[in-house]
């Protein structure tokens, strides 16, 4: 399919035909490409769980409403964004710079920068403190600086978790696109019981499910009625 194809095709649908299986590498390849969507300063805080376990699978429909595009089925994705990871993913860069500068010298000026960005950029962005006094630091900070430049905004708590979501979405995109490019549907989910979901997954505290994925072979009345979007002009603004 053209990429207008795939967009056209690629909609919510609710019900899925119980006796059209996906092949495990369609949604190989759709994870994968989910791991290549764009996200804040390729820090890759997310996770996708792909959950084949009949038991789990069982605990996450009952943990998702039993919603019908949760019921019917062939194949469950859990998006999970992992905010608490970050220092992983900073030690991640670090060690992918210092084998850079192997190569091309550590005083390269694309090595301090990248150096300087993950080792002291990215732990004064995430690094949090538990009081909100490090939220407060930056908010401060970027509000003084703010008035004699633009800067980044870098705030606390929520600022992070917004940023985090906001990539693991896009990731989620790129998931339902791909799957839609070998004609299978998709519908995300926003109405699950989050602490069981976490549980089902073993995931820690600070973990937090993005949305929740049904795939399959979509029903032509698992859709709510036709594709209504508001006029064009009402939310596309030129400037």
């Amino acid at each position: 399919m053209t990429f207008d194809q795939i967009i056209q095709f690629r909609r919510s649908n609710r019900k899925f035909d119980p006796n059209q299986p996906i092949p495990a590498d369609v949604v190989e390849k759709a994870l994968e490409h989910a791991t290549l969507a764009p996200n804040s300063s390729n820090m890759q805080l997310w996770e996708f769980h792909w959950v084949r376990d009949e038991e789990k699978k069982k605990k996450l429909i009952h943990a998702c409403l039993n919603q019908s595009a949760a019921k019917t089925a062939q194949e469950l994705v859990v998006i999970v964004t992992r905010r608490d990871k970050w220092r992983q993913r900073v030690q991640w860069h670090k060690n992918l710079i210092l084998k850079d500068a192997e190569r091309i010298g550590r005083d390269a000026k694309s090595i301090r920068m990248r150096l300087v960005y993950y080792t002291k950029l990215m732990p004064f962005s995430y690094m949090n403190d538990g009081l909100g006094i490090l939220g407060l630091y930056r908010r401060l900070l970027s509000f003084c600086i703010g008035l004699f430049r633009p800067i980044y905004r870098a705030e606390g708590h929520t600022q992070q978790r917004i940023t985090v979501h906001k990539s693991a979405a896009l990731a989620a995109e790129n998931f339902m696109l791909s799957m839609a490019s070998e004609e299978f549907h998709t519908c995300p989910m926003e109405g699950f019981d989050a602490n069981r979901v976490k549980k089902i997954l073993g995931l820690p505290l600070r973990a937090e499910i993005n949305m929740v994925i049904g795939c399959g072979k979509g029903e032509e009345h698992g859709f709510w009625g036709p594709r209504r979007r508001l006029p064009a002009e009402e939310v596309i603004i030129k400037h």
